[in-house]
């Protein structure tokens, strides 16, 4: 079965200093990968060669088994770690910006009910749609953020630290709706953390990225009786293992 995202030998530095050194990743229809590593290990990197902002050195990606360009970017959602809420618009225009824009755009009423239906999904109400996003609190602008994502009903979706600044509570709650709505779609989606409560609520499948390269990979079960002594340390959170820490 072709892949519906496919990386092939990705590298990348960044002057002398090499970030990814030939990662090799299938994601196929539907499947939910979380990408998990420490800080600094290159996932964002390789979150921004998959959207096309950042160009690897060498390697290849592909969507449905063509080479990665442009032409797919109406495919993509992005959940991005911040929020990146305009604070200028309101909720809705926020939720609704991709809908009025490009060549299939929406008349303004129907963006805007396609914005409140979707900030509905994600358990906001239709009153939230005129607010700005300082009036909202940090899990409801997450909460926004999750409804402009899916606004476009895209086939793939990346989720970059989904759970970032939110409280224990609040995570649980966002790691439960994007499940929700990822099942619901049948989108394929890429996460990349280190919140294993995001991990364990959103992956069908995990790679660990280390030292540039996928040190692990296998479908959640796996996970913990995996052996593999970077990947057994990263989960159990041990300062004592072959993942180096500053002391």
């Amino acid at each position: 079965m072709t892949s519906k995202i496919a990386l092939t030998d990705l590298t990348k530095r960044f002057g002398p200093k090499p970030v990814l050194q030939g990662v090799t990743l299938d994601v196929t229809q539907g499947e939910s990968l979380v990408v998990i590593g420490g800080s600094g290990t290159g996932k964002s990197v390789l979150l921004k060669c998959i959207l096309g902002l950042i160009t690897p050195d060498s390697g290849t990606i592909t969507i449905d088994g063509q080479p990665n360009d442009a032409r797919f970017l109406d495919k993509f959602g992005m959940l991005f770690q911040g929020g990146a809420l305009f604070d200028s618009m309101p909720i809705w225009q926020n939720v609704a910006f991709r809908l009025q824009r490009g060549p299939g755009k929406k008349p303004r009423s129907e963006a805007r009910e396609i914005a409140v239906e979707k900030l509905r999904r994600v358990g906001l109400n239709p009153d939230t749609a005129d607010l700005y996003p300082s009036e909202l609190s940090g899990g409801m602008q997450k909460r926004a953020s999750l409804a402009r994502a899916i606004a476009a009903e895209p086939e793939i979706i990346f989720f970059d630290e989904p759970t970032t600044g939110l409280d224990p509570i609040m995570s649980g709650v966002i790691n439960d709706l994007i499940h929700e709505i990822v099942t619901e779609m049948g989108a394929t989606t890429i996460t990349i953390t280190h919140d294993m409560s995001s991990v364990r609520a959103i992956a069908s499948r995990v790679a660990m990225l280390h030292g540039g390269h996928i040190q692990w990979q296998g479908p959640i079960a796996d996970l913990d009786t995996a052996q593999d002594p970077h990947l057994r340390q990263f989960i159990t959170g041990s300062p004592s293992g072959p993942i180096e820490t500053l002391r």
